[in-house]
């Protein structure tokens, strides 16, 4: 298959860090220029970068990426995606971590289908994980109102990021304001309920 050969790097905060997707892009053969790199979460495809990127693409292009939850964690929405790209526009997907799942050219029917079965299992995966998160944070909460933990005078629900931000903080690697930047919230906001979420979850002792 000929074409241009494309990378989307997506990670969910801007505080994370995209530098070891960026390195297996590299190590792909990626061109910088054709790197596209986005900060948003991937509860869904409504994000700017990723839409500007496969209309530009053609049939025949490859699109990179490194893992499947990097490209969404949207079950349903993963396969339509997946479906829409190679099999109704005729471009391939790469993805860097599971080498099953490259439909380019010189696959067999066993071959495709095996793909399509480790994408379906692996898309669940994506979508289970978010859901979990979301689930601990709830658990979480409501854990701290049962040892009689007061929220303020009004519920203050987290943005989504919050979990993976709290667990961030409590281990060391992102700082509480940095954490509050990217959710909105002040310094003191996130340290009360990141505190309470992380103590709520059992993470043993915070690292400083």
């Amino acid at each position: 298959m000929s074409g241009k050969t494309y990378g989307y790097v997506r990670v969910s905060t801007r505080v994370q860090r995209e530098d070891r997707q960026l390195a297996a892009m590299q190590a792909f053969g990626v061109p910088a220029e054709r790197i596209i790199v986005e900060k948003q979460s991937g509860k869904d495809f409504a994000r700017p970068a990723y839409l500007q990127l496969v209309q530009t693409m053609r049939s025949g292009d490859v699109l990179v990426i490194k893992s499947i939850d990097r490209l969404g964690r949207n079950y349903k929405e993963i396969l339509e995606q997946w479906t829409g790209l190679t099999k109704e526009r005729g471009i391939a997907i790469v993805v860097l971590d599971m080498p099953l799942l490259d439909t380019r050219a010189g696959r067999d029917l066993t071959g495709t289908l095996i793909a399509d079965i480790v994408l379906q299992l692996l898309s669940y995966v994506a979508q289970t994980e978010r859901d979990f998160n979301q689930q601990r944070q709830a658990e979480g909460i409501a854990a701290a109102r049962a040892r009689g933990v007061r929220f303020g005078r009004k519920p203050l629900r987290m943005p989504e990021a919050f979990a993976e931000l709290a667990e961030e903080w409590w281990h060391g690697r992102v700082s509480a304001a940095q954490a509050g930047r990217e959710l909105g919230i002040s310094r003191t906001t996130f340290t009360l309920r990141a505190g309470e979420w992380c103590t709520a979850q059992g993470l043993g002792k915070r690292t400083v």
